[in-house]
């Protein structure tokens, strides 16, 4: 059998479906498709398989992982009696084992799952979309319907000098084999989070600056604690600073900033930036053939996947919205029905959980308690510390809470949001909740097992109408 990566030769048959993109969601397009009998193109730049398990999702996910029992270590003295020490050896052997998973995943999930499918035919190159199809390093290829996924790539902020300095991306902050002795992070989201908690349990001394405040999208509550607890671990948090200019020089590179209305530099051996990605739409002609972009870059779309051209739909990361691999997987499903079937799928983000992976993990699903205000609903929160779980009692690890939104006259779940050693674990049953439309009684009145942290989604619910302070373990 033909290499399934090797670029595409002579001229190309026309075929059902075109996907441009060979990451998560293009893969799950051309595979949706196929499985339905159509015969596709599945046009890949670069490495395949995209962002999240070459770059993103897996490798950042094994790094924090390996750092785990560094902290655990240090923890282990919350229990009386127990002692324990743990050491980063060489992280350059870390980091080759993450690449050794990443070229097997890479392999198994992709270019082997390619293989698979004698209707899918690859071609390798960079695209661009014409009148009756897409255009590959001069080869056309020609079908009625086309799906750009082609993803997106780290964004960079405008500071004045910012590119004259050798900065990080969440790309290559991971490929580093000698950990700097300092770490500046901007931006505060979710990927600036992880990383900071990361680098900083390896023995990095880390400092992140934000324009707003820690997880400035999520719950205000979540944001201070999550704050408190990385403070406590050693990591500098500057919020609501207004970045003035950037240098690099020997020292490393130096932030000049105002918080407050204070001036201050803030110098560090590497600078990381992490203040969101930019979706890859550029370079393809899509504006030229009737595609609206938004202001963002991102290909806009309705609730059927399709942009402002008829017959071309465009799904995950390049979309702008709900960066996450398994809505980029979700939103391509149905992409690829919809252009086979007649647009009669429509995408539904209303029960989408969304973790980060930082210690305590912060996990989410549904509208947060502004966004429920701001739909229009009379709100009702609940909210349990940690120290009300036996669970976290047990563990003798009490950071961290749990907030519920709902609304107050059909005491539906709009929301949950959990902030936990072990929430990300949690978050599912929260979300089949909103799903099924579940009322918090429901959700109370629901069975949860003992000594569990999902049992914190109980509590919280009753947390509604009892205070749980003053029932015994597993009461309702």
């Amino acid at each position: 059998m033909s290499d399934c990566c090797a670029p595409s030769r002579g001229i190309a048959e026309t075929y059902d479906l075109i996907v441009v993109g060979a990451g998560s969601a293009g893969f799950s397009a051309a595979i949706t498709a196929a499985e339905q009998g159509a015969r596709v193109a599945l046009v890949g730049a670069g490495t395949i398989g995209g962002t999240c398990v070459n770059v993103g999702c897996v490798p950042s996910k094994a790094l924090i992982r390996a750092v785990e029992p560094l902290h655990h270590a240090r923890a282990a003295s919350r229990f009386d009696g127990v002692q324990a020490s743990a050491m980063i050896t060489d992280w350059s052997k870390t980091v080759r084992q993450k690449d050794r998973l990443v070229d097997e995943l890479r392999q198994a999930k992709y270019e082997d799952v390619l293989r698979g499918y004698d209707t899918i035919t690859y071609h390798e190159g960079e695209a661009r979309l014409v009148e009756d199809g897409v255009e590959v390093g001069g080869v056309r290829l020609t079908a009625d319907k086309v799906i750009i996924a082609t993803g997106s790539r780290p964004g960079r902020p405008e500071i004045p000098g910012i590119e004259s300095v050798p900065y990080l991306t969440s790309t290559t902050a991971l490929e580093l084999e000698t950990l700097p002795l300092s770490l500046l992070v901007i931006g505060g989201g979710y990927i600036g989070a992880e990383l900071a908690q990361m680098f900083s349990r390896a023995g990095v001394h880390v400092t992140i600056v934000c324009r707003s405040r820690l997880l400035p999208e999520g719950e205000p509550e979540i944001s201070e604690a999550l704050q408190r607890y990385l403070a406590e671990e050693g990591v500098a948090i500057v919020a609501g600073a207004v970045y003035e200019a950037i240098t690099q020089s020997i020292e490393g590179a130096s932030l000049s900033l105002t918080q407050a209305g204070e001036r201050s530099v803030i110098t560090a051996e590497r600078v990381l930036l992490t203040t969101g990605r930019v979706a890859n739409s550029d370079g393809m002609g899509l504006a030229e053939m009737g595609l609206q972009i938004s202001p963002a870059g991102g290909i806009i779309v309705d609730d059927r996947m399709r942009t402002t051209r008829a017959g071309v739909y465009a799904a995950g990361d390049v979309t702008g919205t709900d960066q996450l691999v398994y809505m980029a997987a979700y939103g391509a499903r149905l992409a690829a029905r919809n252009a086979l079937d007649g647009d009669t799928h429509v995408y539904d983000n209303r029960a989408m959980p969304a973790v980060v992976f930082t210690d305590p993990q912060v996990a989410t699903v549904g509208l947060t308690e502004a966004e429920a205000r701001a739909a229009g609903h009379d709100v009702q929160t609940s909210m349990v510390t940690l120290d009300h779980v036996p669970r976290a009692l047990a563990a003798r690890d009490t950071r961290g809470l749990i907030k519920l939104v709902a609304d107050r006259a059909t005491r539906r779940l709009l929301g949950a949001h959990i902030l936990a050693p072990e929430g990300a674990d949690s978050i599912q049953t929260a979300a089949l909740a909103i799903k099924c439309g579940m009322t918090v009684e429901a959700l109370g009145d629901t069975i949860f097992p003992y000594l569990t942290t999902v049992e914190g989604l109980k509590l919280a619910a009753l947390t509604f109408n009892k205070d749980v302070a003053k029932l015994s373990c597993c009461a309702g």
